[in-house]
């Protein structure tokens, strides 16, 4: 049996988030060894050129004794769960304590720390704060669980005032403490119930973002994401009228505001970014960066330039006056209901929904009545497509085919000027595609070759 030497840190998983530990720690000087359950983890003998001397043990953790490590640093893709690691996670008094990157992170950082997670449009909210702090004049550092590792960003940018964080569950749920100045919980739906076993668990995961947090943001339409915790002060948003100084969207000299309170703050009309659901994430930034004491007319700046990301609710095509939408990133139940709430309310039954992968187990029944009111058809495809076809049928019209190329193939042939085509799963894709941005590039290609003019 392997034994980690005692004094050495133990790092779990070889995967990005689990180098960017393994650069840290050689910054920091101290003694690390590897471990990772797969025989020949991807990356392996690019690790061990760029780590020349540490010791990588590969296969079941029941074959390390970890007893006499410093302590156990775990990669966020790493099931706590996992048999020779559960043993650490539960055990009071000696042993090894268990942390992930973040609590690394938290240890490091000197420049206050915005965080934002939620089941759904992290990555937006994540971007647009970035930007609207960039635009105030700090220097800001964006990161975690979008673009780059947290731990590598303290390397790239040493010099930031601020450092915006997208943080998923499986990255809280290894973070003790985490001290933000602002943090932010913008929604939860049915998602990872595999990792974290049901819902209580899930949100368990997700509130660890407010811990030592001195201001919140929060969704005033979904109580899950309200703090269990203390924090100095919570700002909510809502897509309706608000109520009391939180933020929300209500008429203003005959059109529809973003407002605060009672004060009129800009005109949806010149947010960028289509749909209801992107008005809730500019919301949730603007409240997030008056917290952190950014001037709203930077703010606004962004919010009339910032186009979205790619695969979140993208516009590649408009043909023959249809429509072709790429939200590949409607990985789960919520994102998909978020982008039909944000498309369907203009296209008075219009909408032809490309859905379908792998479900994880989740329940597709929250999806009818939006598709009753919004959708002409609903193509499904993948893994899960009976299970999708199933609740629709006797709902929406519905036609169940092998894969996207073949969704496409169908929506295409049915497709009248005005129709709006979307890709927006409620799955993952790793049962056809290594993940959401291969799908949605799948997409995009299928009508490039096609002929469309790209946006």
């Amino acid at each position: 049996m392997a034994k980690v030497p005692p004094e050495y840190t133990l790092v779990i998983g070889l995967g990005v988030s689990g180098l960017a530990i393994a650069r840290h720690l050689k910054r920091l000087g101290v003694a690390f060894m590897i471990a990772d359950t797969r025989e020949t983890p991807a990356g392996l003998e690019t690790f061990r050129a760029a780590f020349p001397g540490v010791e990588v043990v590969c296969g079941p953790l029941q074959a390390l004794d970890m007893r006499e490590a410093r302590e156990i640093v775990v990669s966020p893709g790493v099931d706590l769960r996992m048999p020779g690691l559960v043993e650490y996670v539960n055990a009071e008094g000696e042993g090894p304590h268990v942390v992930g990157e973040i609590a690394l992170f938290v240890r490091a950082c000197r420049a206050p720390i915005a965080a934002i997670t939620g089941s759904n449009a992290k990555s937006t909210v994540t971007t647009l704060l970035g930007e609207m702090a960039w635009e105030a004049g700090l220097r800001v550092a964006v990161g975690g669980n979008l673009g780059t590792p947290a731990l590598d960003l303290l390397a790239d940018a040493p010099d930031a005032e601020l450092f915006v964080l997208e943080l998923s569950s499986f990255q809280l749920e290894t973070t003790a403490w985490l001290s933000a100045e602002t943090a932010a919980f913008l929604n939860l739906c049915e998602d990872h119930l595999d990792r974290h076993g049901d819902m209580h668990g899930y949100r368990a995961a997700k509130q660890r973002v407010f811990r030592g947090a001195r201001h919140a943001v929060v969704n005033a339409d979904d109580t899950a994401t309200w703090p269990d915790t203390d924090v100095r002060e919570v700002a909510r948003f809502t897509t309706q009228a608000p109520s009391g100084g939180d933020w929300g969207i209500a008429e203003h000299a005959g059109e529809s505001w973003l407002v605060h309170g009672d004060t009129p703050l800009m005109s949806t009309r010149r947010v960028r970014m289509p749909g209801r659901h992107n008005h809730a994430n500019a919301l949730a930034a603007l409240a997030m960066g008056t917290q952190l004491g950014l001037p709203l007319t930077a703010m606004r700046r962004v919010l009339e330039r910032f186009p979205g990301l790619p695969h979140r609710g993208e516009l590649v095509v408009e043909r023959d006056g249809v429509r072709w939408i790429n939200d590949s990133k409607g990985t789960n139940v919520g994102a998909t209901l978020a982008a039909i709430d944000g498309v369907g309310p203009v296209l008075e039954g219009r909408l032809i929904l490309l859905a379908g992968g792998d479900g994880k187990g989740a329940d597709f029944t929250p999806l009818v009545e939006p598709l009753m009111r919004h959708a002409r058809e609903v193509v499904v495809f993948g893994r899960d497509a009976q299970r999708l076809e199933h609740v629709m049928s006797g709902h929406v019209p519905v036609t169940c085919v092998a894969d996207l190329d073949a969704a496409m193939q169908r929506a295409h042939t049915i497709a009248c000027a005005g129709d709006a085509i979307m890709l927006s799963p409620a799955c993952a894709s790793l049962d056809q595609f290594p993940d959401y941005m291969a799908r949605g590039d799948a997409f995009r290609q299928w009508l490039t070759q096609g002929g469309a003019t790209i946006c």
